[in-house]
């Protein structure tokens, strides 16, 4: 497949996974400020990588992840369902820290202001 047509077809995955996991109903996932950082999906779009960031830390998004690899059959008929692809990619959730990250880099750069 041709470059833009994965970045479009990520982005599309990106939006739906996002929708789908407001719609859990497991614990591990539900009330938690979960981001969908992002997807990588593979040249022939048969695997997915999600990347998932907790706005609580890195413990929370590894325990959201969790919940997300017992759902994975669930979001991947969801995801077949509403994007209609010709393959339905096998999802690989990740936890990622970028958020947590982020927002240390903020609070450094505030505190250099302060002083």
């Amino acid at each position: 497949m041709a470059g833009y047509k994965i970045n479009r077809v990520s982005e599309d995955i990106k939006r739906e996974i996002i929708a789908i996991i407001r719609e859990l109903k497991d614990p591990r996932v539900m009330g938690k400020m979960l981001t969908v950082v992002r997807v990588e999906v593979s040249s022939d779009a048969s695997y997915a990588k999600v990347m998932i960031s907790a706005l609580e830390g890195l413990d929370t998004a590894k325990e959201a992840v969790k919940g997300l690899k017992n759902a994975t059959g669930f979001i991947r008929r969801e995801l077949g369902q509403r994007l209609r692809l010709r393959k339905t990619p096998e999802l690989t959730f990740v936890a990622d820290d970028s958020i947590e990250h982020g927002m240390n880099i903020v609070k450094i750069m505030d505190d250099l202001r302060n002083d």
